[in-house]
Order: C-alpha cells, then structure tokens, then sequence
C-alpha cells in the first residue's frame, strides 16, 4: 500500500512539496525503515547537499521539518543525530505514512490496533447517541462501498477507512477527529502484513453492517460492542499472520 493513499485519505494539500518537504520525507523514510538507526549521525550539510543535488538552506530547512517531528536532534559542535523511537511523535501524520513506506513492522501495529481498541469501540457509542441523518448517510454508503467493491484490494481498504472515519466524524468528538491517522496507518500497514486481499474476509462486511445498524438504531451499548469485537478479530487475525510469517 502506497502512502500516497494515507495522505489521499487524509486530504492532505495536493499542491507540490518544496524541496525540503522532499528531503525531509526521504530522510524520514530512511529514519523510519531503519535504514537510519536511532543514534546514529547523519552527513553533515555538505554532504547532504551534494547527495540531493539541493543547497545547503534545504537541507537545514529538511532538518528542522525532521527535528519538528522528534527524528532529529541537532547539537553543535556534536552534529544531528538520530533520536531513539521512543521520542518520535508517532501520531504525526507524516510518521504514520512513511511507516508505509517502511518494512512491516508488527510491534508498531500491534500498538496501532491496541490504541484502536482504545477509543473506537467509544466513537460508536458517541455516533449511536450524536448522529444525523447526514452522518448515518455516510456510514451507510461507506458499508456499501465495502459490499460492492470489486476492484483493487486498496479501494476495499479506503472504503474501510471512509466508513471508519465516518462513525468518528459522528461521533462529534475533535480530539478524535485529530487522531483519525492511525486508523489509515492500521488498515495500510496491515495489509502489508497479511498480505491478502482483505475481500476475501467474507465476515468483515457484515461486521460492518451489523455496526452501522446498531449506530442507526441509537443503540450505543451494541455499537459499542460490536466495535469491540470488530476490532477484536482483526487484532486476532493478523497475530496469527505475524506468527505463521
């Protein structure tokens, strides 16, 4: 999965990014594949320079998009190094799209899926209690997207995340909205992981139905039950992937 589909989902600025944008997402590939381990110093200005074919106001301008985002900590005299995981701002949203670029990493979406766990299950009882009819609409298109998919694996996953984002979008809850990226990231990544068409999970649509149907009917105790169990046989199947990989 491409993390052009994040930053799709996302709606982010479709507009060309400066240099520096593109230095600063190439070296945070790099840091976030591992290709750059934490603690280790990166080439100074010059050499940067010399490599992106940029001038040296880019790559300082790349640096601090780095520092910004808790990859980088920059001391003089000592030079930028990279900082431990640990101090990463892993909810960034460009930290979370670059993991897509990175090698599967089942720590980091086993704790994607815990936090999911943590507050999804929540945004449907909200969206069972606050919803309109617009935001119902939308769950419900979104269900049926997911039935009706039969093209690219991935058009599946952004239907599965339209629905997703909906139900938080329902939930009237700002906070929530903000952290709607780990969603995206989970759902991405975890293909990779499984590596199979998540089509072929014949359950997951009616999952989905059966959630929207208890957010249509008001019903926040099921919604949120349902949630939970959702979440729940995804967690599971994709340890069983992790195991047998």
């Amino acid at each position: 999965m491409s993390e052009l589909i994040f930053y799709d989902l996302k709606r982010a600025p479709t507009m060309s990014p400066s240099l520096s944008v593109q230095v600063a997402r190439e070296l945070g590939r790099r840091i976030v594949s591992g290709a750059i381990e934490p603690g280790r110093l990166l080439d100074d200005e010059n050499a940067l320079a010399e490599r992106y074919r940029v001038s040296r106001v880019v790559i300082r301008d790349a640096v601090k998009i780095l520092v910004g985002k808790g990859l980088l900590d920059v001391r003089r005299g000592i030079g930028t190094r990279v900082r431990p995981r640990s101090q990463w701002i892993l909810l960034d949203d460009d930290v979370l799209a670059w993991h897509l670029s990175a090698p599967p990493n089942p720590a980091f979406l086993k704790q994607l899926m815990e936090i999911r766990l943590a507050f999804e299950p929540k945004a449907a009882r909200w969206a069972a209690e606050r919803a309109t009819a617009e935001d119902l609409a939308e769950i419900e298109a979104a269900c049926t997207r997911m039935a009706e998919e039969g093209g690219a694996a991935e058009d599946f996953v952004i239907a599965d995340s339209m629905f997703h984002r909906a139900i938080i979008k329902a939930a009237r809850n700002s906070i929530l909205t903000a952290m709607e990226g780990v969603i995206y990231s989970a759902l991405l990544v975890s293909i990779r992981v499984t590596n199979k068409d998540p089509r072929e999970n014949g359950a997951s649509v009616t999952f989905h139905r059966e959630v929207y149907e208890a957010i249509a009917a008001g019903d926040g105790d099921m919604a949120e039950t349902l949630t939970e169990k959702l979440l729940n046989d995804a967690s599971c199947r994709l340890r069983l992937e992790t195991i047998e990989t």
